[in-house]
């Protein structure tokens, strides 16, 4: 539906009331801007002072704002045993019924920062995204999955899986190096 633009002269006039409602709104939006780009430079400053959150960058689907939020998150990774613990601690892993020796593995578990998962969420619905035309290992496994599971479960997929590389390359202190297609 086209807006319409208001101009001198279109026989159109706002009262005055809301004239000044309007500019007080603007003068807010105009205030929480400033606001959002003195805390942008600040985040990029601690972004390029910490090791770990620029490492964390080198992955596929984190950006500047999942990779400071899991450096500052997770000082010390080496508290979780293993990868899967820290996917856990996110809720990104299947919840377990299992009895008698059959394993049932149910719908995401959503426990743990629910902050941290949906950015990594959003990240892995990116690169799901992107696997059209990414030729590399991981996009010929995200499109394998995409044909035969549904998008989101994918995305769940691949933000586990990132969750999982994070912790390595926390834990390591390596790069992400993409593995190159077979």
């Amino acid at each position: 539906m086209p807006v319409a633009r208001l101009r001198e002269g279109d026989g159109l006039e706002i009262p005055a009331l809301a004239q000044a409602a309007l500019m007080a709104l603007a003068a807010q939006l105009d205030s929480l801007a400033s606001q959002i780009r003195g805390i942008e430079r600040q985040l990029m400053a601690w972004h390029r002072q910490s090791r770990d959150s620029q490492r964390l960058e080198t992955i596929p689907g984190v950006g500047l704002i999942t990779a400071t939020a899991l450096a500052a998150s997770v000082p010390d990774p080496s508290v979780f045993k293993s990868a899967r613990q820290f996917a856990a601690w996110l809720g990104l892993v299947p919840r377990q019924n299992s009895t008698g020796g059959k394993e049932r593995l149910g719908r995401v578990s959503k426990m743990g920062n629910g902050y941290l998962r949906r950015l990594l969420v959003v990240g892995a619905t990116s690169v799901s995204r992107r696997a059209g035309a990414d030729d590399s290992r991981t996009g010929l496994w995200v499109r394998s999955l995409l044909e035969r599971k549904p998008a989101r479960l994918v995305t769940v997929a691949i933000a586990n899986k990132t969750a999982r590389t994070a912790w390595a390359l926390l834990v390591r202190g390596a790069t992400y190096k993409a593995a190159p297609a077979a």
